[in-house]
């Protein structure tokens, strides 16, 4: 189901979007993060994004 009231779909595209992913374990983290929150490793790298049309 698409979403289509722009605000909204701004939203849902920053939390599934962008984020942290640990080289390490692969558990998602928060954007800001520095170290995982799982194994305390700081090999962290963003998550990649493509835009699909």
């Amino acid at each position: 189901m698409p979403i289509l009231d722009p605000v909204k779909k701004t939203i849902a595209q920053k939390h599934r979007l962008y984020m942290k992913i640990c080289r390490d374990c692969g558990s998602r983290n928060a954007e800001t993060a520095l170290k995982c929150r799982k194994c305390k490793g700081k090999n962290l790298r963003w998550k990649k994004r493509e835009i699909v049309k």
